[in-house]
């Protein structure tokens, strides 16, 4: 299959050893198989902005399933949508977890605190685009690249391919672009 995202792509933006690939398991009843073929072979980046939750190889106590929103939320204690609990923990982005509904390939985020959820892409694809589009940004800014100037690219470049990350005004990319003009980081 052919991706926007290569797994050159990623590990040019993170390196090898901050990639985490998940393995081609059943996809479940229902999943888009792209899904899998995505996460196993392009990967999800790990670092300081998208940290992966879970290790879904480690082993974990019985009853506990790190790779779904609701096992994580009951394990913790949280009130989980019902709609969302068969979703997929991907990770955290600053604050917020991260949920791959694996029927329709949606990516939502879950902010701190908070019981509902937001759309952040229209699937993964858009998602890993956006990450490493977001490293690229990153790596600018540490070349002292005008924040304005970097938030703007990443806007447009990003909302070419995938509008939603912009759609909510609380959506952690809109937070995340804030906070680089504001200078706060």
């Amino acid at each position: 299959m052919n991706f926007a995202v290569t797994p050159a792509d990623m590990i040019a933006a993170y390196g090898l050893a901050n990639v985490v690939y998940y393995p081609r398991s059943s996809a479940g009843e229902g999943a888009d198989p792209r899904l899998l073929d995505l996460l196993g072979s392009v990967g999800l980046p790990d670092s300081e902005v998208f940290t992966v939750k879970e290790d879904p190889e480690s082993p974990y106590e019985p009853g506990f399933d790190p790779t779904v929103i609701g096992g994580h939320f009951d394990h913790y204690g949280f009130s989980c949508p019902e709609e969302s609990r068969d979703w997929w923990l991907l990770g955290i982005f600053f604050t917020s977890l991260i949920a791959l509904d694996p029927t329709s390939g949606k990516v939502y985020a879950f902010p701190e605190s908070e019981e509902h959820y937001i759309p952040l892409h229209r699937d993964l694809e858009s998602l890993l685009f956006s990450l490493v589009e977001f490293r690229k940004l990153e790596v600018d800014h540490d070349n002292d690249v005008d924040p304005e100037e970097l938030s703007e690219r990443f806007r447009r470049v990003v909302g070419a391919f995938d509008p939603t990350p912009f759609a909510d005004e609380e959506s952690q990319w809109n937070l995340a672009l804030e906070e680089l003009e504001n200078g706060i980081w």
